[in-house]
């Protein structure tokens, strides 16, 4: 039984990282061991699973109905090891999770801080990305989202709300005008984050609806603090999320603009798959973090 679920692990790691040469690497072994045990396990199943070409790997039929039955075997094991170890009844073992970079720094990290003193049997990995992460596919307990949420299939809790908003430094706003609407930011310089919005226009709101006036983007950028850096230096007005935002604006760097006009907040969720059983490492972070977040956000 421990040799078919070594070979079911090695069957799922090499299809997750899409060939047997990636699938060796990322599991340390010889490329022709893990070739090997999938032979063998092709052989002891009496069926295909894996069509191999020049061009990747390829699952059959066979090979995608197996595969989510090794997750689920596989995840039923690793489940009975936690509860065995513990992990059901004690606050212990690692917990994984992910959060945006510029709000996990922020609110995430020092929580996650605070969190480790206190639980000195848990041990926390947490990747910092804007990237979209699956759960499920990443092997992750936890995610911090922001915005609106797709997934129905995640349980799902809330911890406030960031908005949208239009900045520029007073030096600027002293230099040209300070926009009173929407409409007059079409004679200002603009500074794009371009993972927020499109360097063309800007949505807005309204008592007539929606309003997306032409923009002039002097400068495109990919991060947030670069859009807020060149702000404060006064090159033109920018739009970002409010927690990027909140420290130059409370120095005085930047002031907020058309706060009337805003679009809808986005809220922010920690999120997490529904389980028959919680672990206490989970359970006892998302009762610890869930209100000090809340409250760094103001």
């Amino acid at each position: 039984m421990t040799d078919r679920l070594e070979a079911m692990s090695i069957f799922v790691r090499v299809v997750d990282e899409g060939s047997l040469t990636a699938g060796a690497r990322a599991l340390t072994m010889p490329i022709a061991t893990v070739s090997r045990r999938i032979s063998e396990l092709e052989d002891k199943l009496g069926a295909e699973l894996l069509l191999r070409s020049p061009r990747g790997l390829t699952l059959t039929d066979t090979g995608q109905t197996y595969l989510a039955a090794c997750r689920r075997i596989l995840e039923e094991v690793a489940e009975a090891e936690r509860n065995a170890s513990g992990e059901f009844t004690a606050p212990r073992g690692t917990l994984t999770m992910t959060a945006p970079i510029v709000f996990g720094r922020l609110h995430v990290l020092p929580v996650v801080s605070a969190f480790l003193r206190a639980y000195p049997e848990v041990d926390v990995r947490l990747e910092l990305t804007d990237r979209p992460v699956n759960l499920h596919e990443e092997h992750l307990d936890l995610a911090l989202r922001i915005g609106p949420l797709s997934d129905s299939l995640f349980i799902a809790r809330k911890l406030g709300e960031v908005h949208r908003i239009v900045c520029a430094s007073p030096d600027y706003l002293a230099q040209h005008h300070t926009p009173e609407r929407p409409g007059d930011l079409a004679q200002l310089d603009a500074i794009t984050f371009q993972s927020l919005m499109s360097p063309s226009n800007w949505q807005f709101v309204s008592e007539r609806g929606e309003k997306a006036p032409s923009m002039r983007s002097r400068l495109v950028v990919n991060t947030a603090e670069a859009a807020i850096d060149a702000a404060v230096d006064g090159l033109g007005v920018t739009r970002v999320l409010s927690y990027q935002a909140a420290a130059a604006i409370k120095s005085g760097r930047l002031l907020r603009l058309l706060q009337a006009f805003e679009p809808a907040p986005w809220p922010v969720h920690l999120m997490y798959e529904p389980r028959a059983l919680i672990p206490q490492k989970l359970r006892a972070f998302l009762d610890f973090a869930a209100p000090r977040i809340t409250a760094s956000m103001g």
